[in-house]
């Protein structure tokens, strides 16, 4: 596991962009933590530094939106804080096309019907900031993990 102190909203772009930087080219991302916690806010960072343009919508009343990504394949990010039971996802649509990315908020809340994550991303509020949690869940996600150890443009890693 990997945890980083995030003071401010740079820090949190700064992860986001990071994490952009050294996605493995199909991955999934399980983001957790409380209301307030910060989850949408790393998810928009991380869209932006991939290269979306235009507004970035937080799924959290249509459950699901979708970005093209400039360098090919497309994004969904997902807010499940809504639904009652996993079987909701079926009525989402989400059976076409396989996406390159998935960042899924309240992943618990789709138990069982989400593919498994590569990474764990575990957000808390700390102080007047934020603690982001990092844990791999699969071998692309330990390579990804590993690699953002090794990179020196992660802000704030403790």
């Amino acid at each position: 596991m990997m945890s980083l102190l995030l003071p401010d909203a740079s820090a949190t772009d700064a992860l986001g962009a990071a994490l952009a930087r050294t996605r493995p080219a199909r991955a999934v991302v399980h983001l957790h933590g409380d209301l307030g916690a910060g989850k949408s806010t790393l998810a928009r960072a991380l869209l932006r530094a991939l290269g979306v343009s235009g507004a970035i919508r937080s799924p959290t009343y249509t459950l699901v939106e979708r970005y093209p990504l400039p360098d090919g394949g497309e994004a969904w990010h997902l807010d499940l804080y809504r639904i009652a039971d996993a079987g909701e996802l079926e009525f989402l649509g989400l059976d076409g096309d396989e996406p390159t990315l998935w960042l899924v908020e309240w992943p618990e809340r789709g138990a069982g019907a989400l593919p498994k994550a590569d990474l764990v991303v575990e957000l808390a509020i700390e102080g007047s900031g934020r603690r982001a949690g990092l844990v791999p869940g699969t071998p692309a996600g330990e390579g990804w993990v590993r690699t953002l150890s090794a990179e020196h443009g992660v802000a704030g890693h403790s």
